[in-house]
């Protein structure tokens, strides 16, 4: 079994365990991903659970904290660990201290 498809199972498995679980990121529905690693989740799941994003890290990033705010489980992918960094505001100042800066009212479980 490649990476790749090791990857594409554990997202499955994901998603069809917990209804709360999404997917989001940049070209990964219709076009299945950079790498093709969520390639058929989108027809199996639906738009409401695998979700294209724009092309803004910081965007996805936020949207991804904006949903587990909310109570759903989100799964973000950035393309490449590149363009992280452009997100990193987004990871470092609020999905990790947003816990901490509510004095633990608020969880931001994603991935």
């Amino acid at each position: 079994m490649s990476f790749r498809d090791a990857l594409r199972l554990t997202l499955r498995e994901e998603l069809q365990a917990d209804e709360n679980v999404i997917l989001m990121g940049e070209d990964i529905g219709a076009y299945g991903g950079s790498y093709s690693v969520t390639k058929g989740l989108l027809e199996e799941f639906g738009p409401e659970r695998v979700m294209d994003t724009p092309i803004s890290e910081s965007v996805v990033v936020g949207a991804g904290i904006g949903a587990a705010m909310a109570g759903l489980r989100p799964m973000v992918e950035l393309m490449t660990i590149n363009f992280s960094l452009l997100a990193f505001d987004q990871i470092v100042n609020n999905a990790a201290k947003l816990s901490y800066m509510s004095a633990g009212q608020i969880n931001v479980p994603m991935v």
